[in-house]
């Protein structure tokens, strides 16, 4: 084997992985957008419930402050998130105090409201739920 050839297998080999790692990437962006989209839809409808309007769950940033004033809480609390840890203890509470303000228990706000939240906020937007601040 020359030198030649076996520099056209690395250069070769180089670009396959690159190729995998395109379609790795573009196959968990096209899941990433369709999970936005649905999360979109049911904090709209959950936005709304809450007097809030629905226009801003579309807004990537402006929806993680209303979904915190929904929980009751004071917007500026919501600069939690940018903490690291703080973020993920914070976001349970959030979850919490939204689920307590549509009348659901703390079961039903940590399984649904934060770990599958297109379910959840789907149940709370679409559902019987009713918004009350607690």
């Amino acid at each position: 084997m020359t030198s030649q050839s076996v520099t056209s297998q690395i250069v070769t080999s180089q670009i396959t992985d690159q190729a995998d790692l395109t379609a790795l990437y573009t196959i968990s962006g096209v899941w990433g957008l369709i999970w936005y989209i649905i999360l979109a839809i049911a904090l709209w409808r959950t936005f709304s419930k809450a007097g809030w309007p629905g226009i801003l769950a579309i807004i990537p940033i402006v929806n993680i402050f209303i979904l915190v004033k929904v929980g009751g809480m004071s917007a500026w609390l919501g600069l939690l998130y940018i903490i690291p840890i703080v973020n993920f203890i914070f976001a349970i509470v959030v979850a919490v105090k939204v689920g307590k303000n549509f009348g659901h228990g703390g079961v039903f706000s940590f399984f649904l409201l934060f770990l599958l939240q297109p379910i959840g906020y789907l149940i709370l937007g679409f559902g019987k739920s009713e918004y009350r601040q607690v």
